[in-house]
Formats: C-alpha cells, structure tokens, sequence
C-alpha cells in the first residue's frame, strides 16, 4: 500500500549540484600532523578537559568531559601526544577560539580500551548514558546530544520515528554516500533507537533524486526482515530536509513553534546519526570521525571519512583546490558559514567543505528597497511574512519581529533566493535575533543584580534585627539578674535606692551593685592578724571605727545643724 504523502508551504528548487561528489566511494583521510580537537562541538555546556599537555593518549579516549546532562563527551581521533590544551580558532564565521585539545599523532593510530555495552540487556536509561559519554550528537547540523533526544516523552513512547535522508542543499551528498555504502550498519542504529524510543513505526524520507541511496536502504529493510520500517521517496524541493518539514511531508503533522515533536508522537534523526550509535553500541566506538562532502571550487568532487580535528585545508588538498580558491564554506550555498580561516579544524557539525571563489560565487547585486512583492513569503517553509520582519528589522524594532514570529524563521535562505531586490534577508533576521539575545541577557544580568541588591538589603536589615534582639535579651536578664541581688541585699542597700533622687534607675543600679562589693568585702576575714601585736591592733580597730562612723554619718538623712 502506498503511503501518502504531504506538501509543506513554500521552498525553492535550487540547482544541486550533486552529480560530480558522488562517482567515487567514500576514501580515508591520511593523518595531519596535527590534530585540534575543540571540546565544545554540540548544544550545551562546554566539556572539562581531562588531558593535559604531554600526556600520552590513545584512539578513541575520552579527552573531553560532559559538563551535565545537557552536553556530550569529546574524545581523541587518533593517539599520540597532547602537545597543549588552550583556546584555538573555532569553524565559525566569528572567528572566535574555544578551549582545544591538540594532539600531535604518532602515526600508529591505536585504540585504547574501548567502554562496551551488553546492548540486549542494558535498559533504554543506560543506553542512553553510554551514548552521551561515547559523544554521539545529531549529524544532521543540529549537533543536539543525542541522548536526551532519544527520551520519548510522556507517553514513554512514540508513535512515528522519522529518518532524514532527504539532504535538500546542493553540493552536500555526505549522507547519500553514506546509506549507498553502508545501509545495512545504519539500520542497525535505527533499530537500537527504535528500541530506546518504544517507536512504533519508523519512516526513513530519501529525496527521489537519490534513487541509488534508496535502493540500498529498502534493499537492507528487506535483509532484516524487522516490520514497520518503510523507506519513502519524498519530492525533491529545498527545504525537505528541514526537520519539521519532513515531519510534515511524511505524517501530516505540523510541529509549532515552542512545541516538541514528542508531544505529537514523533521524533527526527539524521541517518549520519543512525550510523554513529550503531557504531558506539555495537562496537564501542565513540563518535571521532564523519563522511563530510568536499565540492566546489575543486578539480575532485568527493566524499571522505574524516577523522575529527583534522584541519580543513588538509582535506581540500586531496580534492585538489584550484588556484583561485577564495573561501570555504562549512555547509551548503544556502545555510553554510564562511570559516575564518582555511586551516580550522574539521569538527562533529561539518557535513561539507565547500570550496568557493570569485567565479562560482561570485559578489551578491547591489542591494535594492523592498516593493513588497510578497514572493519571501510565497517561498517561506516557516509560512512568515519575511518582508513584515524586514522592514521593523531594519527599523530596530524588535519588538514587532517578535510579534511576526521571528523566532520561528529556520534560516533556510529561501527569502533571499528569491527576493527580486537582492535583499540579504536572513542576515537581517540573524541581527535581530543576536541583538533580541543580547538585550535578554543584558536584561538577565540587571535582574539578578538587583534581586543580589535587595538580597543584601534584606540580609543586613535581619542582622542588625537580630543584634537588637541579642542586646535587648542581654539587657533583660541583666535587669532581672540586678533586681534580684537588690532583693536579698541589706537594709543598707534598699536604703540607698530609695533615697532622694533614687528615682533614677541607673543610679540606684550602680549604689546597688557597690554595696554588694563593700558587703563582700567586709565579709572577707583579715588574713596573718593573729601575728599582729596589740598596739597595731588597737590602732586598726580605731581606723575601723571612723570609717563606720563615716558610712553612717553619709548614709543619715537628718544630719545635726551645721553638717548640712
């Protein structure tokens, strides 16, 4: 039965290209003399490094370690020496540098002790665990960890698990080689994610311009004999590789923005993505290499094995670059990045190499005003209004970008290939976006210092409250303390408080506490007086006795006439 098949809105069909990269086998890269790995090479949290400089490392050991759930683990192509571990120029068109790990290979391209997995009797949790530390993220551009990717949702299952062999950009045929070459291993990482994802069914889209690929992979479904797998040839129309778009040509259903597709039953991989975690799990080995696409501006179109880190000039060298070479391009003509510089390294993102100059692609028209002819919009797969996003883009007002859904537009350049005035709309788009994220982050970091401020505030109102309470307790039981020795002290004592001016507190405190001090006193016993002699005796008794006299003279209230 056939199975129908659905449009999604908008594309383009540019020309593909595609002819020349694919009349030869996919050929092995001989070694660099040098490898730069980047240990931040898929969504998330930077890897920790766990070399450093002299170690001795072997093929397949982990170099790089993810840095929590969200981020995937980085291991060395080939041993060698670890000849440093700092920040390296990374393939993108910033031209800014990530922590690297650089090796210096030995030549002898051994293998370390390879983690293994017992795949049948592992639970889908520790499949899962085993393939963030073997490094396999999503091939397809995204480079999302797979991992997390291979959650089917709340269900705990999925009804649809989709294959993305369509590979829509012209030039890049890395993943028709790949299903030409090796269906039968791919399948075999299809079904281990069919497993951890309870899928179903599973519907691999081909484009029917790779008539040879989808051969080879209904050729392996049938070998396998596993049901609910099917291999489907989709129209060829840019962009069907996209992932919703596939989703939609292939199901029917329409993912939107803010959605996950595993909220609709369904769940999207590259078959490059396949094919790795059926080489980490059947094999152990972790994700150090890919099929990448060297086309262009070369006198040998071709697909090669790479290993990851090898600098892309190394690559190009064996396709034979042409003198006027002015570029490369990691991508396609209609979504690739122009790297920095040619020497930068091959990393888990790069699908293609593609070599341009002056003559293949040569400098854009002069840009020209929009007359809203509305043809982005007839092109758009994202069903936008690009020339709405244009015009508040180039007025800065972003705020109206948001409400025309600007966080929806997938970058595919399908605007700009058709915009009669030249208009580089996707660049408008991408400024929109970085400043939108800038200004978010800038608004983040106000947030939090102020709830830091207020924070502090607060902590310090609390400890000057609980000083004052600690003071005003210590004070308490000192009253208490005092109005308890004044209760049991001597007539004297109470005498003294309550004399004139003994309204004042403070005072009567303090005479208390002195006449506890003289009642002490006295009733400390005189020490070596039984060795005193009577004259020296007699005369301390007559001291005694006008000091008394003195005490009892200050403490009457009544002196005689005259002593007032």
């Amino acid at each position: 039965m056939l199975r129908k098949l659905f449009k999604f809105h908008g594309g383009v069909k540019p020309p593909t290209n595609k002819a020349h990269s694919t009349t030869a086998p996919i050929a092995s890269v001989p070694l660099p003399d040098r490898l730069v790995i980047p240990l931040h090479q898929s969504v998330g949290g930077h890897p920790r490094p766990l070399v450093q400089p002299g170690d001795q490392v072997f093929k397949g050991q982990r170099i790089g370690g993810a840095d929590g759930n969200l981020s995937s683990a980085v291991h060395a192509s080939t041993s060698g020496i670890v000849r440093d571990v700092l920040p390296a120029v990374m393939p993108h068109t910033s031209g800014l540098t990530t922590l690297s790990v650089v090796i210096e290979p030995d030549g002898e391209d051994r293998w370390g002790e390879l983690d293994r997995i017992n795949v049948r009797a592992a639970t889908p949790d520790e499949l899962r665990d085993y393939l963030r530390d073997a490094g396999v993220v999503g091939l397809g551009g995204a480079v999302f960890p797979s991992h997390l990717k291979l959650k089917p949702g709340k269900e705990g299952k999925l009804d649809t698990l989709v294959i993305n062999g369509a590979e829509c950009e012209p030039f890049i045929t890395c993943d028709d080689m790949l299903m030409r070459e090796r269906a039968t291993d791919m399948l075999k990482g299809i079904s281990a994610m069919r497993h951890m994802l309870q899928a179903r069914d599973v519907l691999i889209g081909i484009e029917d311009n790779k008539p040879e690929a989808l051969a080879a992979v209904r050729a392996a479904i049938a070998a396998a004999g596993e049901p609910g797998i099917e291999a489907l040839a989709i129209p060829t129309r840019y962009p069907a590789g996209g992932a919703k778009q596939l989703i939609r040509v292939l199901t029917g259903i329409e993912v939107p923005h803010g959605r996950r597709s595993t909220d609709f039953g369904v769940q999207c991989f590259n078959v490059g993505t396949a094919y790795s975690i059926h080489d980490a799990l059947e094999h152990g080995r972790p994700l150090i290499s890919r099929v990448v696409t060297v086309a262009g501006n070369v006198d040998a179109p071709r697909n090669y094995d790479v290993l990851i880190g090898t600098p892309m000039d190394h690559v190009v060298r064996l396709a034979g670059a042409r003198p006027d070479t002015d570029r490369y391009i990691m991508g396609g003509p209609m979504m690739g990045v122009r790297m920095p510089a040619f020497d930068v390294p091959v990393v888990k993102a790069t699908n293609c190499i593609l070599v341009g100059s002056p003559v293949l692609f040569p400098p854009p028209p002069p840009e020209m005003p929009c007359i809203r002819c509305g043809e982005c919009a007839k092109a758009c797969p994202a069903d936008l209004a690009p020339f709405e996003m244009y015009w508040f883009s180039r007025a800065r007002n972003f705020g109206k970008t948001q409400e025309y859904h600007l966080f929806d537009c997938i970058e595919c350049g399908c605007c700009s290939f058709v915009c009669p005035s030249h208009i580089p709309l996707v660049d408008y788009f991408r400024f929109s976006k970085s400043e939108i994220w800038a200004r978010e982050r800038e608004k983040e970091a106000a947030d939090t210092a102020r709830e830091r401020f207020e924070f502090k505030n607060l902590r310090q109102e609390r400890e000057k409250q609980e000083k004052a309470e600690k003071l005003a307790a210590k004070a308490a039981a000192t009253r208490e303390k005092v109005a308890g020795d004044t209760a049991t002290a001597p007539p004297g004592a109470a005498a003294a408080v309550t004399k004139p001016g003994g309204d004042d507190a403070k005072r009567a405190l303090i005479e208390a506490a002195m006449e506890k001090a003289r009642l002490q006193k006295a009733q400390v016993a005189p020490k070596n007086l039984d060795v005193t002699s009577p004259d020296v005796q007699a005369e301390m008794a007559a001291i005694d006795a006008r000091r008394h006299a003195a005490r009892e003279a200050s403490s009457d209230p009544h002196p005689p006439a005259g002593q007032a």
